[in-house]
């Protein structure tokens, strides 16, 4: 591998993938982008769970398109580990896995001050 060009740097490379809901069908995640976590993190300031979740689908859900509103209708419409693979998939895909994110979840609803840091892969 040589020295990367500034093109290639800077060209999109978020990985999607097809998630299987239960009872429903198929969605299609993509990975979020660090701006895109860090973005939440500062959005989410007080570890809501809830908002968090929200934020986080509203951003990945390439299949369908989705807004935080939908997503908060969709939580309130879904059996309680309806979402959980969606979840996981897009944590899985944004370079974190779900101990990480549970432990950054956990820390921001204790610390405000808190940051959902990336850990290097």
């Amino acid at each position: 591998m040589g020295t990367v060009k500034l093109d290639e740097l800077l060209a999109p490379r978020l990985p999607t993938r097809d998630v299987t809901v239960p009872g429903v069908g198929t969605v299609k995640v993509r990975g979020l982008s660090r701006a895109e976590m860090l973005e939440v993190n500062q959005q989410v300031r007080g570890g809501d769970e809830l908002v968090m979740e929200r934020k986080l689908l509203a951003r990945a859900m390439v299949e369908p398109q989705m807004t935080e509103a939908q997503v908060g209708k969709w939580q309130q419409a879904a059996a309680a580990g309806e979402m959980q693979p969606v979840v996981e998939a897009v944590i899985d895909l944004s370079g974190l896995n779900a101990d990480e994110a549970k432990r950054a979840y956990k820390e921001m609803a204790s610390n405000q001050d808190a940051e959902f840091r990336l850990p290097a892969r």
